[in-house]
C-alpha cells in the first residue's frame, strides 16, 4: 500500500443556503426529557461547539428521558484541503474477466476467500454485499468470479472459529465485516482477529487480512494489524481487484 498523500491545497467553508455561508447541520441526543429545557440545552451545546447563530430545526422524544435533535447553524471554521490526508487506490480496478484471468495465470488454482462477522456482530449486510453473487450497487459479488472460491461463515463468528475455518479451507484471504461500533467494538475485534492469525500462522503463510465497515478509517490498517481496511461504499470489484493485487500480481503468488 502506498503512503497516504495530502490533497491539493484549497481553503473552503461549509455550504448551506449560499456559497461559503458556513452553515452546517448536525444531530445528537441528550439525556433530557423532551421540552423547552431540552431545546435550550441543545442550543447551549451548539453554541459551545461554535455554531452561532444556531437553531433547533427538529426535536423528538426518545422515550421519557431522552431527546433527539437536529440543529442548524453557522460556523466560522475554514477547511484547508491541503492538510487532508487520503489513501488513494494503489492497484488497478479489474473487471471480473480480468480478475479471473489473472488468478488463473498467476495462481494456477482458485483463490480461496473466507469471510464473516466476528464477535457478537450479527449485521451480515456488508459481508453479504461483498461475497454473495448478487453483490452491491450492480457490482457482482465474489461468488460470481469463477476463479474465486468463497466461504461465507455468516454472523457472530468467534475469532478462534474464524482461524480454524481459515486453516481448514486453506484460505488465501480473510474478510471480516464489523458494523457494531459501541465502545470501539469494531477496533477491538479487528485487533483480536489480526493477533490471533499472527499467532496461528508463520508470517509467510498468513492469509491476507481485510476488514471493512462504515466506521473504519482506511488509514487504520497498520494500527489494526491488517493488510487493508475498506470503508462504506466499497464494491465487490474493488475487493476482488485488491486481492488479485495482493496475492497474484503484487508478487505473493505461490
Amino acid at each position: 500500500m502506498t503512503a497516504p498523500t495530502p490533497a491539493p491545497a484549497q481553503i473552503v467553508r461549509p455550504y448551506g443556503d449560499t456559497t461559503g455561508d458556513g452553515m452546517v447541520q448536525l444531530s445528537f441526543t441528550l439525556p433530557v426529557p423532551h421540552g423547552k429545557l431540552a431545546e435550550g440545552s441543545a442550543l447551549q451545546l451548539a453554541g459551545k461547539m461554535g455554531l452561532d447563530p444556531a437553531m433547533v430545526v427538529h426535536a423528538k422524544a426518545m422515550g421519557p428521558d431522552f431527546t433527539f435533535f437536529v440543529v442548524y447553524g453557522r460556523v466560522q471554521h475554514l477547511v484547508d484541503t491541503g492538510q487532508v490526508v487520503v489513501i488513494e487506490r494503489d492497484y488497478p480496478l479489474l473487471s471480473p474477466r480480468e480478475a479471473n484471468l489473472a488468478i488463473r495465470k498467476g495462481l494456477r488454482r482458485r483463490l480461496i476467500v473466507i469471510g464473516g462477522c466476528i464477535g457478537t456482530d450479527a449485521h451480515t449486510v456488508g459481508i453479504d454485499a461483498i461475497l454473495n453473487i448478487k453483490g452491491f450497487a450492480g457490482d457482482k459479488g465474489l461468488e460470481y468470479y469463477r476463479e474465486i472460491k468463497v466461504v461465507n461463515l455468516g454472523a457472530q463468528v468467534s475469532v478462534p472459529q474464524l482461524v480454524e475455518s481459515a486453516r481448514e479451507a486453506r484460505a488465501d484471504a480473510v474478510l471480516v465485516s464489523q458494523v457494531v461500533t459501541q465502545r470501539d467494538a469494531h477496533v477491538l475485534g479487528a485487533k483480536e482477529m489480526s493477533a490471533a492469525f499472527r499467532e496461528a500462522y508463520p508470517a509467510e503463510q498468513r492469509p491476507v487480512l481485510v476488514v471493512g465497515g462504515p466506521r473504519f478509517d482506511e488509514q487504520m490498517a497498520a494500527e489494526l494489524g491488517v493488510d487493508r481496511v475498506f470503508g462504506r461504499g466499497t464494491t465487490p470489484g474493488e475487493v476482488a481487484s485488491f486481492l488479485v493485487h495482493a496475492l497474484v500480481t503484487g508478487g505473493q503468488a505461490a
